[in-house]
């Protein structure tokens, strides 16, 4: 009986011993590759083979890609920072760079010519939004006015700059590109062939289109107050009495003259007398 027991107990203990070998000798999940930024990839720059790095993770967002491939000669179209997936979300079709990827299905990108104070002194920048104002004339005459043509524009680029700068300063350029619809691009063509163009910043989460009324020089005048009547003057006539004629009960008036003794008058409705 002893030796039974004994022997059951060790093929017992035998048996958690090979599990707890065959546990620690199976392979631990080797996860999945994931695409990530080797470095800061600005909008519209194409993605090449020094720009990717190739990590292991245990779980993949979605839309990530798996392969280099599936990211190599694409565009960036929103700012991919160093050691970010790169998402299909991020990129623009295959071999195409530069402004044309920023552009989305059924939009237009069209530049007006700019200086600085157009260009609110060099502060509109890609990636603001702006509201396009034109001052001309209308074709059934009359005064010059200014009208809103277009609201809460998108800024594509400054000049040939896709981005800020590096340290995010304002940039003078004398071209700015904007994203509009086709009808909107027929508009500001047109307004900037018939007066001039100007540009006003807006907060980007500020997307209320206003109806704004036209704006003309005589809607900046006001019309001046009449001047005021000056207050009317009164005159007060006395009238002078001789000695004969009657005095009635009035008001007495003392005169003074130096040291001499005042003279005292009395006046009344038919006028004053010296006493």
């Amino acid at each position: 009986m002893m030796g039974v027991v004994a022997l059951a107990l060790g093929l017992v203990a035998a048996g958690l011993v090979y599990k707890n070998v065959q546990a620690r000798t199976v392979p631990a999940n080797p996860g999945v590759q994931a695409i990530v930024a080797a470095n800061d990839l600005p909008v519209g720059a194409k993605v090449e083979e020094h720009d990717i790095g190739v990590i292991t993770v245990s779980d993949l967002p979605a839309g990530a890609p798996r392969k280099k491939a599936e990211v190599l000669g694409h565009g960036v179209i929103i700012p991919i920072a160093k050691g970010e997936f790169i998402l299909s979300s991020k990129l623009a079709g295959e071999n195409v760079t530069g402004l044309p990827s920023l552009i989305p299905t059924g939009m237009r990108a069209v530049s007006v010519r700019v200086n600085e104070v157009v260009s609110v002194a060099g502060f509109v920048t890609p990636g603001t939004r702006v509201d396009v104002l034109l001052t001309g004339t209308p074709a059934s005459g009359g005064e010059s006015q200014t009208t809103t043509v277009l609201q809460d524009v998108r800024v594509l680029a400054s000049g040939h700059t896709l981005e800020k700068s590096a340290t995010g300063e304002a940039q003078n350029t004398p071209v700015i590109t904007l994203l509009v619809t086709p009808e909107d691009a027929e508009r500001l063509t047109l307004a900037s062939s018939e007066g001039h163009i100007q540009l006003a910043l807006r907060n980007p989460l500020d997307t209320r289109q206003e109806d704004v009324a036209a704006a003309n020089a005589r809607g900046l005048y006001r019309a001046a107050p009449p001047p005021a009547s000056p207050p009317p003057v009164r005159h007060t006539v006395i009238k002078k009495t001789t000695e004969a004629s009657p005095v009635s009960t009035g008001v007495s008036v003392e005169v003074y003259q130096g040291d001499k003794k005042p003279d005292v008058v009395n006046c009344s409705d038919e006028g004053c007398q010296t006493k």
